[in-house]
């Protein structure tokens, strides 16, 4: 998947997780939005979207856009193996709702 934000285009692998550490704070949105509907058009059944534990503001921003986005069914914590409260695994909406 490409992104092009800022100065130029990222190449991020669709894969089961999606870490939003190396995005700048303006560039998450549009790149979790991309990267859902790109897993959830790959058939990915769930994805573990890693925020980071902080104070709580990009875990707060990133549930309150899933909590909008068409192509989520479900999301909750991470187990502590998988990352607990730095980390939500977000369940897709199957393909053919999307």
């Amino acid at each position: 998947m490409d992104f092009g934000f800022g100065l130029g285009i990222r190449r991020v692998p669709i894969e089961d997780s999606f870490d939003l550490h190396s995005f700048r704070p303006e560039d998450v949105r549009d790149a979790l939005t991309d990267y859902l509907e790109a897993a959830a058009n790959r058939g990915f059944p769930e994805v573990r979207v890693i925020h980071g534990k902080g104070k709580g503001v990009r875990r707060a921003e990133v549930r309150r856009w899933l909590a909008s986005s068409p192509v989520v069914q479900d999301f909750f914590d991470a187990g502590p193996e998988r990352g607990g409260m730095g980390a939500t695994i977000v369940v897709l909406s199957p393909k053919s709702k999307i």
